[in-house]
């Protein structure tokens, strides 16, 4: 037998306590009779009163109970196969590993945000496959397309700032890379998911925008930082904050959100530009968009449903309270 909510078992611990409340009721009624008068005597100026009739029935009402809680657990007997079909979207989230993800403008800091921010989205997916990419100077899929969002969250807990080998922020480069990752054929059923603060002005990502829309690919990107920027923190290997990053003339180099050279990426591929908030407002966005689109099948699944039985558990319940309603406390003449 399999139990379909088998936290509902616990409920069985009340039995005892139950049967103690009965023998506790029965005994002080006892004590409160022998107060009243000689056993002998009560029991002829109550006649009528059947002591074992009574004991049945509250035995009936703990079966009763025993059996609703069993009835709650779902239990379930027998099996049948079932195919389940997943639909969904091919959706590729690009989070950016640059050292200007440490700035602490947004708090932890902006790295930390980002991936805070992906975890959330991946919970809210159903059915739609993902994958996780990183990039700074280059960019490498980390995580390809898959349907186990376990594994994509794995693999996201471990990206951490420099562990891309090229200094630099190529989001144009990323784009192509996340662009590559989907299936050629197909012109629909692509999303990217860019989080970056926006600031590459090397690697043409409008240009690579427009590349990926001829692709079938929409793009939706979230900064991550804000327009008056931080200094970019310089951590050793305990993650200490030892210094700021400075430029060739001594001056520290301040790190701020690029919003217009996103909000153009996003626009050229039909898609929408966020900026990361702390209420995450704009992942229920661009999930209700995912959401919205035209599905693609994806996989197809033969699985093991358990059958539930808990209704015949029910029906004993009803059976049993209906013999103690019938049964009754009163002696037969």
């Amino acid at each position: 037998m399999h139990w379909g909510s088998p936290v509902y078992l616990n409920l069985l611990l009340l039995i005892p306590a139950l049967i103690i409340f009965f023998i506790f009721v029965s005994v002080k009624k006892q004590k409160a009779l022998d107060i009243f008068g000689e056993r002998a005597i009560l029991e002829r100026l109550f006649p009528s009163k059947s002591l074992t009739k009574e004991r049945w029935r509250r035995v009936l009402v703990v079966l009763a109970f025993a059996f609703l809680i069993l009835s709650l657990a779902r239990p379930q007997i027998g099996t049948k196969l079932t195919m389940t079909k997943r639909r969904g979207v091919d959706v590729m989230i690009a989070i950016d590993t640059s050292l200007s993800m440490l700035t602490q403008d947004i708090k932890p800091d902006r790295l930390e945000k980002a991936k805070l921010e992906i975890a959330s989205l991946i919970d809210k997916l159903k059915g739609d496959r993902v994958g996780i990419m990183t990039f700074a100077g280059d960019s490498f899929v980390q995580c390809p397309l898959t349907l186990d969002y376990d594994a994509a969250k794995m693999f996201l807990s471990i990206i951490k700032v420099g562990m891309m080998p090229k200094p630099g922020t190529a989001i144009g480069d990323a784009i192509r890379t996340a662009t590559g990752s989907f299936i050629k054929k197909e012109r629909r059923y692509k999303v990217l998911i860019l989080l970056t603060d926006g600031e590459d002005h090397e690697t043409k990502p409008v240009e690579a925008a427009r590349e990926a829309r001829k692709q079938g690919v929409i793009i939706y990107t979230i900064g991550i930082g804000t327009k008056n920027g931080e200094p970019i923190p310089i951590v050793d290997k305990k993650g200490n904050i030892i210094g700021h990053k400075k430029d060739k003339d001594g001056n520290v180099v301040m790190s701020r959100l690029d919003q217009l050279t996103l909000q153009k990426i996003a626009l050229v591929t039909d898609g929408k530009y966020y900026h990361a908030t702390p209420g995450e407002f704009e992942l229920d966005k661009i999930y209700d968009a995912i959401n919205k689109m035209e599905k693609k099948e994806l996989s197809n699944r033969l699985f093991t449903q358990y059958e539930d039985r808990f209704q015949y558990f029910l029906g004993i319940v009803l059976i049993l309270l209906s013999i103690e309603f019938v049964l009754g406390d009163r002696k037969k003449r």
